[in-house]
């Protein structure tokens, strides 16, 4: 198509198909903004979302087409290619320009996966997958080009009924799929060399917000984070359906944090390391007086971080936890007594007997639970069934902060106003 006739003296092209093009494209969507969609049937608003997929992708197609054949504007900026006015003209970040360059050319080099943007059938989220994995197997050298034609045909069919992440998993093992007597050895080496990278690149990291909370950042394997979620989703779904019957919404990624804040706490420490002899511990140091005190400060660890003497008592109900008592000359008056501690058999026995927290209203299983002492260890309390119960960490906290509370009758804990 010729843009080149009909130039008037300003030097512009008043019949310029493109700019006619854009300009319907806009006045559309203006008249689309202009309308409100709280009053549009559910009907419209399903067809239209669709049908915006389907422009998404075209849209996708047309601009990579552009971006392709965009080496005039690199050469006429002077820059390696097109990102630098992308980032100077658009207001585009120079790595995001240039990962849109490089899905480009990627898709210039194959056309089925070009024909399925163009008909809106392949998201750009899918042509990246896509033209990453064709990449792959076209740098293998046991694939042929056969091979790489018909892994295209495949994918791009997959792409049609498939999400992004779908066909990226898909992509892995396609050769698996074309040939498996020939790729399945190759595709089981390059799963380990995965798997091993993965390892290489575990980590584990930790930033104290000063405020009371602590950052986590961590990297593990595919294998070892489905597995964590897996287990917080199982601890949290009760919760949020629970909140849910109650008419109350939770926040999922907080039901979440606590979940695995519950996995911490109620992990059993036998089967930890042994340091010298001993189990590892956590230390929680602090004054007889502060034990016995409403309001205080102890210290966790070693290294002296505080935290609330009503927090430490919680804490010091589990059998992970020392805690160190001082008398007034800092002597060491208790280091944690066996005693003291709730055994597991007993925490066997408070399940069967309590089932749950014993709050009232509260309705967290057993497995969420701490054993709590009624008559506080430290008032001389004795560690046996019938001075304890079970309580869900929530509550736990809200007796070792002193809120009011009573005991029912059938044993249940009933938390009152504070007046």
């Amino acid at each position: 198509m010729s843009l080149e006739h009909d130039l008037d003296h300003w030097g512009t092209n008043p019949g310029d198909p493109i700019d006619a093009a854009l300009t319907a494209i806009e006045s559309s969507l203006q008249d689309l903004l202009a309308s409100d969609p709280a009053y549009w049937r559910t009907g419209q608003k399903k067809d239209l979302l669709a049908r915006l997929e389907k422009i998404h992708a075209q849209q996708t197609a047309v601009k990579l087409r552009v971006l392709a054949t965009a080496g005039d504007i690199a050469e006429e900026t002077g820059a390696k290619d097109a990102s630098g006015w992308m980032r100077t003209e658009l207001l585009v970040d120079k790595a995001v320009a240039r990962s849109q360059i490089k899905l480009a050319t990627g898709v210039d080099k194959y056309d089925l996966v070009a024909a399925g943007l163009a008909e809106g059938g392949v998201s750009q989220d899918k042509a990246r997958v896509i033209t990453k994995a064709l990449d792959a197997i076209e740098s293998d050298p046991a694939a042929s080009t056969e091979d790489l034609v018909l892994a295209e045909k495949l994918l791009v069919d997959h792409a049609t009924r498939l999400t992004a992440n779908e066909v990226r998993i898909v992509g892995k093992r396609i050769l698996a799929e074309i040939d498996p007597d020939r790729f399945e050895a190759a595709e089981a080496k390059a799963l380990q060399r995965e798997e091993e990278q993965a390892q290489r690149r575990t980590f584990f990291q930790s930033r104290d917000n000063g405020d009371g909370t602590i950052d986590l950042h961590a990297r593990v394997s595919r294998a070892i984070g489905m597995r964590l979620r897996t287990i917080l989703d199982s601890l949290a779904q009760p919760r949020k359906w629970s909140a849910e019957d109650k008419g109350r919404k939770a926040p999922y990624d907080r039901l979440l944090g606590q979940a695995f804040a519950r996995v911490v706490e109620t992990y059993d420490v036998e089967n930890l390391p042994r340091h010298g002899g001993h189990a590892t511990t956590v230390f929680i140091t602090m004054s007889l007086d502060q034990l016995r005190a409403d309001l205080g400060t102890a210290a966790l660890g070693f290294d002296g971080d505080q935290i609330t003497a009503a927090e430490a008592r919680r804490m010091a109900c589990n059998a992970d936890l020392v805690p160190v008592v001082l008398g007034t000359d800092s002597e060491v008056l208790d280091l944690g007594r066996t005693a003291r501690l709730a055994h597991p058999i007993q925490h066997r026995a408070l399940r069967l007997r309590d089932q749950g927290c014993q709050a009232e209203d509260c309705d967290a299983p057993a497995a969420w639970t701490e054993a709590h002492h009624l008559k506080p260890w430290s008032e001389g309390g004795k560690t046996n069934l019938a001075n304890m119960v079970l309580l869900c960490p929530s509550d736990h906290r809200r007796i070792h902060a002193g809120h009011p509370h009573e005991r029912l009758p059938d044993g249940r804990i009933r938390f009152t106003r504070r007046t």
